[in-house]
């Protein structure tokens, strides 16, 4: 194994040292450029700020379309104002869809899909929640399994035809390094049992997402469509520093900007290496493993379990 390879995998292991910027900057000098300039369209949730508003201004930098989709009209505008600020040509679009609410999402994907025709090169589901509270959906389903995992699902099954037309489109779930110390839940999905915990509901959604990239990579033919996900390691955003103050405090000096969060995103939407495999976890540019310990591991069961659950919530609403 090349040395760099060897330093990489012991920075990954460290997690300190690989999640923080210091990985980040020891990692970057080895990648190759990004593409100069991208053609086609691209589909990002959770984009008003953050790593996701971060990965949408890195593609329009590259002269991509961008679809941002929001729950909240003005904090949306908001997001789409300060791209053209930075790009006044900058090519996009705002569509307000909540991906908590199954019935919204067929809602904008009716309407997304009447006007909007060509091939949708990839697809980010990076919209999160970390819920203090146990809450539901309007269709009954705990929340943060909603915006994670069930939303995802059902509008990556309604996008599935656009993004076959890029050959391969590109699905990517933006996961969360905390799910390295859950299992897969397949006995209370739902998270109705025990006293109700927001760190563990995000982590738990977040290993779920994971294994749902590896499920859609089994069951699609190859060159149609392929499916990642990645995590950004520790990045200062508006939603950790909410959900998790102290956490942020503690690791300030060495945190991630959104920009360096977000391009491991920009990475699997543009170049060349993540369209020749398919069901991957990546960080900083380089395939992860899904596991450290043992005790994490799914068994064939459970996996089975999350598709049977993802595709029971979506068929309703389904054309």
């Amino acid at each position: 194994m090349p040395l760099f390879s060897l330093a990489d995998a012991a920075l990954d292991r460290s997690v300190v040292l690989g999640y923080t910027r210091i990985g980040y900057r020891l990692r970057e000098p080895h990648w190759k450029p990004l593409p100069e300039r991208l053609t086609g369209a691209y589909m990002i949730t959770g984009a008003t700020s953050g790593i996701g508003g971060a990965a949408a201004a890195a593609l329009l930098a590259l002269a991509a379309r961008v679809h941002l989709l929001a729950r909240d009209r003005g904090r949306g505008e908001a997001a789409v104002s300060e791209l053209r600020r930075a790009a006044p040509d900058a090519d996009v679009r705002l569509w307000l869809c909540d991906v908590s609410d199954l019935g919204d999402i067929a809602r904008f994907a009716e309407e997304f899909l009447a006007s909007e025709p060509g091939p949708l090169q990839a697809l980010v589901h990076n919209a999160g929640v970390f819920p203090a509270e146990r809450t539901e959906t309007p269709q009954g389903h705990e929340t943060a399994l909603a915006t994670h995992v069930l939303g995802p699902h059902l509008l990556s099954l309604l996008m599935a035809p656009r993004l076959a037309l890029a050959g391969p489109g590109r699905l990517i779930w933006v996961t969360s390094g905390g799910m390295y110390a859950r299992r897969l839940d397949q006995d209370d999905p739902e998270y109705k049992e025990g006293a109700y915990r927001g760190g563990v509901a995000y982590a738990r959604t977040k290993r779920m997402q994971v294994v749902l990239a590896e499920l859609w990579a089994a069951a699609e033919p190859p060159g149609r469509i392929v499916a990642h996900s990645t995590h950004p390691g520790w990045v200062d955003t508006p939603g950790l520093a909410h959900a998790i103050p102290r956490f942020r405090t503690l690791v300030s000096p060495v945190i991630r900007t959104p920009g360096q969060g977000a391009d491991t995103i920009v990475w699997l939407c543009t170049a060349t290496p993540p369209t020749r495999v398919s069901g991957r976890l990546w960080h900083d540019r380089a395939s992860r493993p899904a596991h450290y310990v043992p005790w994490t591991r799914e068994t064939p069961a459970a996996r089975a379990a999350l598709w049977d659950l993802c595709t029971g919530a979506a068929a309703p609403f389904l054309p």
